[in-house]
């Protein structure tokens, strides 16, 4: 493998890790995921041809191995520990954040799958819908329609909270 690859995959191995993470909230099953990622990688970048992103091409990989992942093991819902949301939030929460952090988290958990994922390269990993859609392998209206979907949730979700549970508004940014 050429040197210049492996430092183009290495440089997104904290983004593949967030993503996954995200997905699984599990530390263990978010590294697994990424690492059958990476192998997966290697094993096939012959075909990767240098057309678009290296980024986007792991994320489709990623994509495509979480998916698989989760059929396997055949939960729909993945719980979120509070100690390892806690370790991943990166300034000392005080109360009203980490309860913010704990319902974003729940919230989120709660959205279909294809949705979360939606979300999550979104507004998470930054990606474009285009981006989006080719790592999903779904069209540009598809992503926006699921995004839409996840938003409109996601705000009835804080809407139907309890006062003391709603301190900052939910922001997803396009």
């Amino acid at each position: 493998m050429s040197d210049e690859l492996q430092w183009m995959i290495e440089r997104q191995i904290p983004h593949l890790r967030r993503y996954a993470f995200a997905l699984t909230r599990d530390r263990d099953t978010a590294d697994e995921i990424v690492q059958d990622c990476l192998e997966r990688a290697l094993r096939k970048r012959h075909l990767w041809q240098r057309r678009g992103s290296i980024r986007s091409w792991l994320f489709r990989i990623l994509h495509r191995q979480s998916v698989n992942h989760f059929r396997r093991v055949r939960s729909d819902h993945v719980p979120a520990e509070t100690g390892v949301i806690d370790m991943m939030v990166a300034q000392p929460p005080d109360q009203e954040a980490r309860m913010e952090c704990l319902n974003m988290a729940e919230a989120l958990d709660r959205l279909p799958a294809e949705q979360r994922a939606v979300v999550l390269f979104v507004a998470l990993e930054g990606l474009a819908y285009d981006e989006v859609a080719e790592i999903t392998g779904v069209p540009v209206g598809t992503v926006r329609s699921r995004l839409s979907r996840a938003r409109e949730t996601l705000r009835l979700s804080r809407e139907a909270a309890p006062p003391e549970r709603q301190a900052a508004k939910l922001r997803i940014v396009k």
